[in-house]
This record gives structure tokens, sequence and C-alpha cells, in this order.
């Protein structure tokens, strides 16, 4: 019995018995097999920690706890169904932010300066045109502070649901790209399909091509399209469908479009946040995530050449990066000039933040475009965009 005590006590001293062991019969540890492994969510907000602290400072803690939060959406009414939701919506509670919008710049809006962009000079009122805005595009959204759900879509006598779900800010590229009657207009990153969608609401549109690159994305935008979209009307001459690399399209039909949205790959923060399934911070998507930046140059510059003189290009994503945002439009507007001789004029989208303030928060202070940010109170975003003129 003594002799059992002393062992235990040798063995409570004895921290490693690998000590003990000849180094040719030890076994190494399956460290590697077990030890987990960080998930894609997890290395985007370390990313994005490290970067947007930097880019937002002070603002950065509310935004991270807003996108991490549940998100909102808004309810893009289908005027091409039969659903009376109009009403059905309202009596929820919801309110259509485009027809119920403020035209004053809200006391939490900080007014930016007046001074002009060192890219381009910034206005208003382009050649006497003011912004205005589709009467036939409603989108319905719970008040400021109001997480409701919105149930799902029902289908009409025709098999068409009555609103597409989307987060509301998406609706404001197609707003700010300004489509009037006879245009004709290029959705050069279609996929999956609210704002073409939004686009087709305007019933304006003279002649209408949708584009993306990847097959399996258009397949699928092409289901969407079937859900809201009479089919006489998807096959009408005046609506394209094709999968085309975005970025030969100045090589492909040139000086050709009125209005052209860019709504480019991005690293889609909140996906990013949120889901590993499809994540740009995949170890395996490493590579493209760090070339994103160039394809997106790529793809603006495809889309200005598209534009004819005089049109208008809208340049959009759903991130808050500089590199994706602000330094991709730059490099367009001065490789366009030196390159193509193409000079662009950037349309100053402020009354745009003016009319929607009371919806959306946006970024104060940026210097190029404009930029919803994810706030609790009103958790849409974020959303970039940038509007540019190409000049005769």
């Amino acid at each position: 019995m003594a002799l059992l005590w002393d062992t235990s006590l040798l063995l409570r001293k004895v921290k490693d018995l690998r000590c003990l062991t000849p180094r040719r019969h030890r076994v190494k540890e399956k460290w590697a097999a077990t030890r987990p492994k960080l998930p894609p969510t997890r290395l985007a907000v370390h990313h994005f920690d490290a970067t947007y602290s930097t880019q937002l400072g002070q603002l950065w803690p509310s935004v991270r706890l807003a996108m991490l939060s549940e998100r909102k959406y808004g309810a893009l009414l289908n005027n091409f169904s039969h659903n009376a939701v109009l009403a059905e919506l309202k009596a929820q509670g919801c309110v259509d932010f485009i027809s119920e919008r403020e035209r004053e710049v809200p006391s939490c809006l900080e007014e930016k300066s007046e001074e002009p962009s060192d890219v381009s000079m910034k206005s208003s009122d382009v050649d006497g045109e003011q912004l205005s805005l589709s009467p036939n595009i409603k989108c319905l959204v719970f008040p400021r502070g109001d997480v409701t759900r919105f149930k799902p879509a029902r289908p009409d006598k025709n098999s068409l649901l009555g609103y597409y779900l989307m987060d509301a800010a998406s609706l404001l590229p197609c707003l700010a790209l300004d489509v009037q009657e006879g245009h004709s207009v290029l959705d050069l990153c279609a996929a999956p399909g609210g704002k073409t969608l939004a686009l087709l609401q305007t019933q304006a549109i003279r002649f209408l091509c949708i584009n993306d690159s990847s097959v399996s994305r258009t397949l699928r935008l092409r289901k969407v399209l079937h859900s809201y979209v009479p089919k006489q009307l998807l096959t009408n001459e005046n609506l394209r469908i094709t999968s085309f690399d975005g970025t030969k399209w100045g090589e492909i039909e040139s000086n050709t479009f009125d209005r052209v949205l860019v709504d480019v790959p991005c690293t889609t923060d909140r996906h990013s946040l949120m889901e590993d399934d499809n994540n740009i911070f995949s170890k395996s998507r490493t590579g493209e995530r760090r070339r994103l930046p160039q394809l997106q140059l790529e793809l603006l510059l495809a889309g200005i050449q598209a534009a004819c003189p005089g049109g208008e290009i809208l340049y959009s994503t759903c991130t808050l990066s500089q590199n994706q945002n602000l330094s991709v439009v730059e490099q367009a507007i001065y490789q366009a000039r030196e390159k193509d001789g193409i000079h662009l004029q950037v349309v100053d989208l402020r009354p745009l933040t003016r009319m929607f303030g009371n919806t959306f928060h946006f970024a104060p202070d940026l210097h190029l475009g404009e930029m919803v940010i994810p706030h609790l109170a009103a958790n849409f975003g974020p959303i970039y965009m940038c509007k540019l003129k190409r000049l005769t």
C-alpha cells in the first residue's frame, strides 16, 4: 500500500512522461487534425476590424454591431401582379419610403462640404436635368427601429408574386440611375435580379439588356424574372438576357446605352460576416478576393465604354471597402480619360440623401459618391453608389 502511495506521488510530480520515453518511441500528437480552423466568417470579422476601424473610426463599433444583427428588408411591389398587396402591407404598418420621402435634410445627417472633388467637378444639376424618381417604383419598409419580418409573397392567378424582398437600400442605385421614357439600359452584372426587377417596374425602358458572366447565376436570374414578369414581356425583342464576360462589353457594344448599371461583385460584407457557405473569405478564394478591385475596375471601364456620349453610368457595391468603392471610381475616371479619351463628370447624389435621410443612415464626408451604412435603427446596407455622366 505504501508503495502504491509513493508511486502516485511520483506521478503527480512528473508533468510530462514523454521525457521518460525514448524519442524514437514517442507518438506525435494529432493537433493538426483536431485543432479547429477559423471559419470564413471569423476571418471576415478580423479583416473588417483591421480595415474598417481605420476607415470609419468611431463609427465602426456601431456599424459592426448592426452588421452582425438581423438586417431589415423592403418589399418591392410588383406592378405586373394582380395581388392587392399595397393596402395589406400598409395595414401592417409599412410605408412606401419612396413616395413618402422627406425632402429636407434631417438634423442627424451632416451636410457635406461644398468643395468639388479633386477627381471631377460634382454637380447636382448636370446640364440642367434634375434627378427625378419613377412614380412606378414602390418599396414598403417597416418604420425605423421596427424589425418585423415580411411574410413570403403569394402568387396571383397568373402565378406572379406580389412583391420581391430585398435590402431596401439596394433600390437607391436604381433610383439614382434616373431612367426616363425611351431609354436603352444595360444591367452589366444583373444576377440575382433584384435591381433588374426594379428597373422593369419603371415601365419606361425602350430596350433593356440584362447580363451576368456566370451562367449559373443567369439561370437563377431567369427564375426570378419568371416569378415576377409576364412571359410575353420576357420574350419581347426589347429585352435581352446574356451571359457574356462583362469586362469585354466595350468591345461587344460601345457608345450604345443611355443608362448603364454596374453593380459589381464585391466582398458582400454582410454575407461574409453571417454565412460560411460561398464566403469570399474562404481560404480557397483568397486569390479571387484579392483580384476583386481589378475586376471591378475592368467592369466599370466596360460600362463607361458601353454608355453613349451624354449617357450616365451608376457604379455600386454592397461593401464598405474604400479599395472597392472610391478607389475603383477614381482609377476608372483617370484611365477612361488617359487611355480612351472619355471624359466623365461625377453627378452629385446629395439630393438622394436629402430625400431618404430618414429611412437610411448615410456615411458622412465621402468626397466621391454616397454610401448607406448599417445602423441598428435603420439596419439597411452597406450600399455604395457613384454616378458618372459621360461628357460629349
